[in-house]
Order: structure tokens, then C-alpha cells, then sequence
């Protein structure tokens, strides 16, 4: 560094552009360096700090993950302590206090749950009649003493639920332990109560194994809190500290559990306990209003992120100092010899002799072997050869920009050939390219030679012996320095003798999109072409190539838009939708054929036409003119409006919407306008309206049947004699099978479109399956019902619920389309592999243009019976998705009188695992 600055101090000019940003190159890297590392420690320490902010939760959640994971077991733990109560509780011999029967049952609960040490039970007035175990298993037997004091015993006379009481130290074991309490009722009579003691010690084991997975150091401990903050387990029970014991109160240990107990919510505290820090994650047990502690030392939770935090400052410290070190190394060896290699090329070039003394810092580094020193050689010989390439470089330039000032391919063929003259000082030369059409090379341009000889040019592939062939061929620069010595010149000797030319010499262009092509130049006497020469024609034929190119892509490029916009205007044609285009003036550029047709004009006498006449001649289709050109009008600012058009003897909506085109700049050009046919959408709205008007009615029905005759049963001013009561109880009944019915279908429809629908296959009997759908279905066909079977009907796996689903409600439909006197015929037949069921009616059948939709969700056919006949228009779309389900078809066979709906189930279903055996 000493020596780059002393170079700056001894040169004033080098020292303004030293410290010039923009120019000099190791401020550059030096910002460089800057805005890496200072990123780099940016990044650093927010993702440290981020860090350490994502373990400290992580550790956070381990806590609580263990937490939850104690509580769901001892949740499931408890759970089952109740429900050993509430069987114990149902057995007669308990709840009548059977003490003879009573002793296998405890003895077999306490035999199978380690965790029981005590069962007992107590009679209504909280006398113990019996307890197990009994005698010398126990430290004193309480049979005969009073237990009604205790607060299980009052909250257990006024609930029917079995629950936990708090804890505290039995008389009966002398054991710490909680109770699973059932109380006893025989109706409304309180027998009593059933308790199942659970040892607090064997609660206290299971935590014990957890906490010994963890090393000492880590002061890991568990306890289990009841409603009342008392600790009913706990993992120390060896080595308690004070207020972690077993009924010891939680808020002994730390004040700050206070509101822990009996709440649901989950929550991490650090707080300092018996001189240590201490996280604490706490989690409820819902179902008893219990609660999980877990506590572990805060220092050995969070060791992970400070050793992380030491880990990331050294790292990031060693990566600072790494650089600078590294800067500074690139700074001597480096920027310091770049810069004088650059001071000394400003110089090359330059006009007149000059030695400047840069020169002498030059010559020293030519001594270097490294990539430096072998610049300083390579700059010497630069500066010799800039001088001879100068003035080739300008006549390409010339050339270059004299070639591509057109796209037009002949006129950039003469500049190339005129250029060649000018370049290499010669009389004759020609461009040979390929021609599809001819399928052999010829002279595509020329200057110099004559007509004859240029249109007689024609070189075959076979012909091997061609200099321009042999040039393409080896793509590279071939000559002949006399035709009349050269023994490869034999064929196109007396042609060069015709032509007057001795030297010949074939550039071969290297295009890449268009045929090849050679450029050929002749010389009227024998001459070597020099290695400068050849580059120099080299270089000259790579530009004409690229010339070459531009043209012929150029052309390209033209026919594909014209491609492209006659696709486009085929697209824009094909729109189902009414397009119309217009410019700032109001008058149509552009309207498709849909358009033309809504306008019922050509689209040629569209264009140019004034928008306005042309809307106007759509709305004199519009029932009402003035609201229609009202709406358009919002649409102009709104941006879309409805339209109601009659066309062709039918009322059609359209959706017009208007939207200003603007070029690539996003400046405005025009106007355009779409109008879109949705007649269909707002048929499909009305028909969820009348749906939902439909379902609504459905519901509505019942509901009030119910009320109505509810109301009269309970109405205080008449009194009604047992049958006109059970008259009305009927009618409610049946009006609450047919909301049921409702509701189900609502549901069974809502699993089919979900997905969700599972079916489980078990071997039918269809007869029976048939008869319990036609006595359940309402209306019932009574005795208009016939069936008829096959014989050796093979057996059927499927759904036996969803299947008599399908039956009833096919079944009802007969009934209630089919007239009062249609019978109603259910046929069964086998079908190759399937069962095909068919159920039919003669009623007066479904119009041909509904059936391909009956099968829809709430789809119903307007008029005739179906008005007179209740239902939401789900019946048939469940039909269809339980058969499906079952891998079925369900379809409408035509019929010359009434209607036939069939179905087939395979009766060899996939092996989906849901089938269960006869």
C-alpha cells in the first residue's frame, strides 16, 4: 500500500483519476466489498437475532409439545377411570349396594388397574356399606362411618355425571389419592355414590420416567395441578423441594400460577423459582379442569442459542477480517499493475512519437509470469497491430453500414459485391448461393462478369471438383492461384480462359437461417491471396452473412404477421361473443362476425359506420329502446350493463361491456365494446330462485303443520277426547318424517358433491330391501305395488341403507307422478355382470326435453302433476350419486305411456375394502 500511494503522490493526474469513483477500479471493488460485507453483517445480525427469536420458541413449544402430550394421556387416563365408574355405576348389583355382588366387580377393577387402591361404596345418606380391599389390605377399615360431609358426596346428590374430587390423603389406604366419583340414581331416586380411588403415587411414576429421560442439570420436573391449583402428581416425589409435594398448593411454589388453575388456556412462563431461573409451560386437561407444569432451567433450555449467538459474531467477525486482508492483497498485487497497464493504453493509439514513462513500469512487469505480466506482452503487441487495423477497421465499418442501411435482398447483395471491389481493388465477383427451386448453386448477384458466364453458374452437389463446393464443404477459405497450373482447376479451366480471370478465391458466408452461399472473387492474373487478405474477406463475409440474414429474416418475419393476424382475426371471428371496435371519431374500425349478425348487417358495411347508428339498430330489437339506451349509457361509465334483446321470436339478455383500447404505451386509441349472450346464466339464476323458493316452501310446510297442531294440543279453553289427540300426534309425526326426509336429502346430497360419501357393501336381500322401501315411502303404493323377481337372483353386495334410499324414493315418485290409479311396477333382471332394477309407472311419463336434466341437484319438471306434488327436486340426483357410488349407472327408459327410471348395480363390485361378509 506504501508503494501505490507513493505512486499516486508522484502523479498528479493519475491521483484525480485514482479516487474518482466512476473511473477508478479499486474504489469500485472497494464499494463493492462494502455493499457485500455490510449486507452480509445487516443480514447477519437480523438473522441472529431472528434466530435466537425462532429457537427461544422452539424451545418454548418442546416445553409445550410435552405438555400437551401428558395431557392428552392423562385425559385419556382419567377418561377411563370415569367410564370404569359409570359401568361399575350401572350394574345392578352396585346400584342396589349388593355387597356379596359387589366384591367381584371391585376386586376384578382393582386387579386389572394398578393405579385403584381403594373402590367403595357409599348409601344415600354417605355411610361406607363396603369398600375393597378390606382387613389387613388396608390401614383401617371406615365401613359403617358417615362420608356426607365430604364435598363429592353433596355435589354428587345434585348430578348424574361421574367426575373427579380433589385431592386429598384416604383414611381407608392413608394414601394420597383423587376419587372418580359416579353417583348412584335409580329414576329420581338417589341411591348413593360409587368412588374409585386413584393412588397420586402411581400418578406420580409415570412422570417420574419422563423426567429421569433428562439429565440433572436440565432441573426437569412435571407436575399435574386439579381445579384448585393443588399438585395431584408430580415428578419429585423422591427428593421434594417445599411447595412441590403431593396437595401442595401450586401457588406455594410460585405466586404466579395463581391463575392457572381451572382455565383453559395455554401459556409459557420464565420465572425465578428457589433461586433459578425456570421455564414453565402450562397446558389444561379440559375435560377434569386439571393442568399440565412442565419446568425445566432456563439456562440449559437455552444453551442452544447462546452457543448459536458466540458461533454467528465469531463467524461473522472472521469474514470481515478475511476481506480486508484479502482487499489489500488484491490492491498491491492487483489494482496497482491494472492501473498502470491502463494509464499506459491511453496512450495507444494516439498520433505522433511518444515514450511516456508509464513505458518503463511496463517493460517491468513483461518480466512477471503470471496473467498480469503476460497483459503487459499482450499490450506491447497490441499496440503494433491497432495501427494496421485502423484502416481496415474503417472501410468495415463502411461497409457494414452500407450493407445494412436496407432489407431489400438484391439491393444488400450489389452493396456486398460493391464493397468487395472497393476493399480488395478487383474487377470480378459474385455471390453463389443455393436455390431450392433449381436444387443446385448459382450466381445470385454479381459485378465484373459477363451475363452469359453469370447465368451459365450453375454448380450441382455432385460436382466435388468445384472450388466453391470444396469451400462450403470444409467451411473455410479454399484459392486457386492460377487455373493454368493447378491440377484441381482441370474443369473450370476453359471457363476461366472465356472469362479472362487467372486467380480465384471462395469465402464460404457462415449463415445460419438461409441457404449457404459463398463469396467468390476472381483475379485476371495468377495471385497467392496473403493470410491478411483472406482474414480481411474473412471478416468482410462474416458482415454480408449477417446482412444476408437480416433480409431473409426480415421477409420471414413479415409472412409470419401475416400469418399471425389472420390467425387472429380467424380467433377474433370464432368469439362467441359480439365484438365491435371504434376510434376517437365514433366510427367502427373493426366488428366480428358475430357482430355482423347481431347487427344483421355485412361486416364490410360495418366498418366505417357510426357507432351510434349501428347500437341503434341492435335496440330497436329491445322490448323497452329508452331503458336499454338508458343502461348503455351507465355501462359508458360503469363499465358493463344488461340488455334485454328479442331475437327471433325469443327474449335474450346480453351483457355489454365497453372498455377503451390503448396502445403498448397505454395511451388511448379508441373505444371497443363486447356483447356477451347470457340468456343461459340468468335462466340458471331464475331456477335457483324458484329452487330456493322451493325449499324454503318444503320446509315452511311442515314447520307449520307442526306449530299448528301443537298449539291446538296445548291451547287451555278446549279439550280434545284420545282420538282426535292421537289423530293430531299423527299428523305431527308425519310431518316431521317428511322435515326429516328433507334435511337427509339436504345432507346426502351434500356428501355426494363433497366426496365424502363412503359405501359399505354387505350381502342384500333385494326382496326384503324393496318391501321396507315401499312401506316407508310416502306416499305409500299400497296395494298398486308390483314386484317381480328372477329366478336364482344371484347374490348382491351393496349399501343396504343407500340402496333402499334409491327404491323409496324411485317408489315415491311413481307414486305420486304416476296418478292415482297407475300401478306401480318394480322389475329385477340380471344383465351380463350387472342387476338392473326398474321401477315404472302409467302416468303421463316426463316431456323428452327434461330428462337429460332430472338427474340434476333441484332440478323439477314445471307443470302437470309435478305441480300438484311436494318436493325439492333432490330425490333422483341422490339416486344417481348413491348408485354411482356403488360403480352403477341410473337412467330413463323410454316408454310409450308413463315413465320407467332403471339402475344397475355390478353384482361383481371392486375389491374397495369396505365390503363386509354375509
Amino acid at each position: 500500500m506504501r508503494t501505490l500511494f507513493s505512486r499516486f503522490e508522484t502523479s498528479p493526474r493519475l491521483s484525480r483519476r485514482r479516487f474518482n469513483p466512476r473511473r477508478d477500479l479499486g474504489i469500485r471493488l472497494l464499494a463493492i466489498y462494502a455493499l457485500f460485507v455490510l449486507p452480509l453483517v445487516g443480514m447477519t445480525l437480523y438473522f441472529d437475532r431472528l434466530a435466537t427469536r425462532r429457537l427461544h420458541t422452539d424451545v418454548e413449544s418442546a416445553n409445550l409439545s410435552l405438555a400437551k402430550a401428558i395431557a392428552e394421556e392423562t385425559n385419556l387416563s382419567l377418561g377411563s377411570f370415569l367410564g370404569a365408574a359409570r359401568r361399575l355405576g350401572a350394574d345392578p348389583a352396585v346400584l342396589h349396594g349388593n355387597i356379596a355382588a359387589m366384591q367381584p366387580l371391585f376386586e376384578a377393577l382393582s386387579q386389572s388397574r394398578p393405579e385403584v387402591n381403594l373402590v367403595y361404596r357409599l348409601n344415600a345418606k354417605g355411610i361406607m356399606i363396603y369398600h375393597y380391599p378390606r382387613g389387613s389390605d388396608v390401614a383401617w377399615s371406615t365401613i359403617g362411618l358417615d362420608f356426607s360431609f365430604r364435598p363429592y358426596f353433596q355435589k354428587a346428590r345434585n348430578t348424574h355425571l361421574p367426575f373427579f374430587s380433589r385431592g386429598r390423603i384416604s383414611p381407608t389406604t392413608n394414601e394420597p389419592v383423587v376419587t372418580a366419583i359416579m353417583p348412584l340414581w335409580e329414576g329420581n331416586t338417589f341411591q348413593g355414590v360409587l368412588g374409585i380411588n386413584v393412588s397420586l403415587n402411581a400418578l406420580s411414576l409415570a412422570l417420574q420416567q419422563i423426567a429421569q429421560t433428562h439429565p440433572p442439570s436440565e432441573n426437569f420436573t412435571i407436575f399435574i395441578v386439579d381445579s384448585e391449583g393443588n399438585i395431584v402428581a408430580s415428578s419429585n416425589l423422591q427428593h421434594p423441594r417445599p411447595g412441590e409435594g403431593l396437595l401442595d398448593n401450586i401457588t406455594a411454589l410460585a405466586p404466579a400460577f395463581a391463575d392457572l388453575p381451572g382455565s383453559d388456556r395455554t401459556t409459557t412462563l420464565l420465572l425465578h423459582v428457589h433461586d433459578k431461573d425456570t421455564l414453565y409451560a402450562y397446558t389444561p386437561i379440559p375435560s377434569v379442569k386439571w393442568g399440565v407444569l412442565v419446568g425445566r432451567s432456563a439456562a440449559s433450555a437455552f444453551n442452544t442459542v447462546s452457543a448459536f449467538r458466540h458461533a454467528t459474531h465469531l463467524a461473522l467477525v472472521l469474514v470481515v477480517v478475511a476481506g480486508l486482508l484479502f482487499w489489500l492483497a488484491l490492491s498491491r498485487q492487483v489494482l496497482g499493475p491494472l492501473e498502470d497497464l491502463a494509464a499506459y493504453s491511453r496512450h495507444i493509439g494516439q498520433e505522433g512519437p511518444h515514450l511516456p514513462p508509464e513505458r518503463r513500469t511496463l517493460e517491468t512487469l513483461t518480466r512477471r509470469t503470471d496473467q498480469v505480466g503476460h497483459l503487459a506482452r499482450t499490450l506491447l503487441r497490441m499496440e503494433a497491430d491497432i495501427a494496421a487495423r485502423m484502416q481496415e477497421l474503417h472501410t468495415l465499418l463502411e461497409t457494414s453500414a452500407a450493407v445494412a442501411s436496407t432489407l431489400d435482398s438484391r439491393t444488400v447483395l450489389a452493396r456486398i459485391l460493391a464493397q468487395v471491389e472497393r476493399l480488395l481493388d478487383v474487377e470480378k465477383c459474385a455471390i453463389i448461393a443455393w436455390d431450392e427451386q433449381r436444387q443446385a448453386f448459382i450466381a445470385k448477384a454479381s459485378r465484373g462478369l459477363s451475363p452469359q458466364y453469370a447465368e451459365r453458374l450453375v454448380i450441382g452437389r455432385d460436382e466435388f471438383n468445384s472450388l466453391t463446393l470444396r469451400a462450403l464443404q470444409a467451411n473455410r477459405p479454399l484459392q486457386i492461384s492460377d487455373t493454368e497450373t493447378d491440377p484441381t482447376a482441370t474443369a473450370i479451366r476453359p471457363r476461366a480462359r472465356a472469362e479472362g480471370y487467372r486467380a480465384v478465391l471462395a469465402v464460404p458466408l457462415p449463415t445460419q437461417h438461409t441457404p449457404p452461399a459463398a463469396l467468390v472473387v476472381y483475379y485476371p492474373q495468377p495471385h497467392t491471396f496473403t493470410p491478411q487478405e483472406i482474414d480481411l474477406l474473412t471478416s468482410f463475409a462474416n458482415h454480408a452473412a449477417m446482412a444476408i440474414e437480416n433480409a431473409a429474416l426480415f421477409a420471414r418475419s413479415d409472412a409470419r404477421l401475416q400469418e399471425q393476424t389472420r390467425r387472429l382475426e380467424a380467433l377474433i371471428q370464432s368469439m362467441g361473443d359480439a365484438l365491435l371496435l371504434e376510434d376517437h371519431a365514433g366510427r367502427v374500425l373493426y366488428a366480428n362476425r358475430r357482430m355482423a349478425a347481431l347487427t344483421e348487417l355485412a361486416p364490410e358495411d360495418l366498418t366505417g359506420t357510426e357507432t351510434d347508428r349501428v347500437v341503434q339498430r341492435i335496440l330497436t330489437h329491445a322490448p323497452n329502446t329508452a331503458a336499454a339506451r338508458a343502461a348503455l349509457t351507465r355501462a359508458a361509465t360503469e363499465g358493463t350493463a344488461e340488455i334485454n334483446l328479442r331475437l327471433r321470436g325469443r327474449l335474450t339478455t346480453w351483457q355489454v361491456q365497453i372498455f377503451s383500447v390503448t396502445d403498448s404505451q397505454g395511451v388511448a386509441i379508441g373505444h371497443g365494446q363486447i356483447w356477451k349472450d347470457i340468456t343461459a346464466d340468468r335462466e340458471i339464476d331464475r331456477m335457483k330462485a324458484s329452487l330456493m323458493s322451493t325449499v324454503s316452501h318444503e320446509l315452511r310446510t311442515p314447520l307449520a303443520a307442526i306449530k299448528g297442531y301443537v298449539s291446538t294440543l296445548l291451547a287451555e279453553d278446549v279439550s280434545w277426547d284420545p282420538e282426535a289427540q292421537r289423530e293430531f300426534l299423527l299428523t305431527i309425526s308425519e310431518e316431521t318424517d317428511r322435515l326429516s326426509d328433507l334435511v337427509s336429502d339436504l345432507l346426502d346430497l351434500s356428501r355426494i358433491e363433497g366426496g365424502s360419501l363412503k359405501v359399505r357393501r354387505d350381502l342384500i336381500d333385494l326382496e326384503a330391501l324393496i318391501a321396507r322401501a315401499a312401506q316407508s315411502a310416502h306416499p305409500s303404493p299400497g296395494d298398486r305395488l308390483e314386484v317381480a323377481f328372477p329366478p336364482n337372483l344371484p347374490p348382491l353386495f351393496a349399501d343396504p341403507r343407500h340402496i333402499e334410499v334409491v327404491l323409496r324414493n324411485l317408489i315415491e315418485n311413481a307414486v305420486k307422478y304416476g296418478g292415482e290409479d297407475s300401478p306401480v311396477r318394480v322389475t329385477v333382471s340380471v344383465e351380463t355382470e350387472d342387476l338392473v332394477v326398474r321401477v315404472e309407472d302409467e302416468g303421463p311419463g316426463i316431456p323428452p326435453e327434461h330428462v337429460p336434466h332430472i338427474f340434476e341437484s333441484f332440478y323439477r319438471v314445471e307443470g302437470g302433476l309435478t305441480r300438484q306434488a311436494s318436493g325439492a327436486g333432490l330425490g333422483l340426483a341422490i339416486c344417481r350419486g348413491f348408485v354411482e357410488a356403488h360403480g352403477g349407472k341410473i337412467w330413463v327408459e323410454p316408454r310409450a305411456r308413463g315413465t320407467c327410471i332403471a339402475f344397475s348395480l355390478p353384482l361383481n363390485p371392486p375389491d374397495d375394502g369396505e365390503t363386509s361378509p354375509a
